[in-house]
């Protein structure tokens, strides 16, 4: 189920160059309430997203017509939508092109990412790498589409690292994937 997870995750976290401050406060910051509402990809077959994604890791369908699936947690009008209006029997976009890295399914527990590594490791799906980046835990993984996910849950703010000036600090410690597995049991 698992590569190496370790060099995947370390790619996925790699750090700036010594001496670049990545610390950049904009001039007009926006809302620090803003968040993302929800992902709408291209697809180029909606039978293996919704058997990935519905069957697999338990999303409600909320809306599905011949070319489009709507899909969501928690009775949100949609997380997830997906469509083939330009790609229906379309493969992955190549290696080395722009565009989405990955998207981020961020879990409201420890337990409840715990559940979604073993739906995974039950469906035998594979895994990309793993991380535990002190801010957050974290699974990555490609869906049947090949776009990337991030499956996490966040610490609370108040256990994040920071430093004496009070800045993140997130770091690339070991996953304890068996203990991952184990929690919510």
């Amino acid at each position: 189920m698992v590569g190496d997870g370790n060099a995947a995750a370390a790619a996925r976290t790699a750090t700036p160059e010594v001496g670049i401050n990545p610390r950049e406060r904009s001039v007009r910051p926006i809302d620090p309430g803003v968040e993302i509402g929800h992902v709408h990809l291209r697809a180029g077959d909606l039978d293996r997203i919704r058997a990935f994604y519905v069957d697999i890791l338990g999303f409600d369908v909320v809306f599905h017509v011949p070319d489009a699936l709507f899909i969501a947690a928690g009775g949100y009008h949609h997380t997830l939508g997906f469509n083939t209006w330009q790609t229906r029997g379309a493969g992955p976009a190549p290696a080395g092109t722009t565009g989405l890295y990955h998207v981020a399914i961020r879990y409201p527990t420890r337990a409840a990412l715990g559940d979604a590594l073993r739906r995974l490791r039950d469906a035998r799906w594979p895994l990309d790498g793993f991380n535990d980046h002190g801010t957050h835990e974290a699974v990555y993984l490609r869906d049947p589409e090949e776009n990337g996910l991030e499956l996490c849950w966040d610490r609370p703010r108040e256990e994040w690292p920071r430093d004496e000036d009070g800045h993140l600090t997130p770091g690339g410690n070991q996953l304890d994937l068996e203990g991952l597995l184990r929690e919510g049991l």
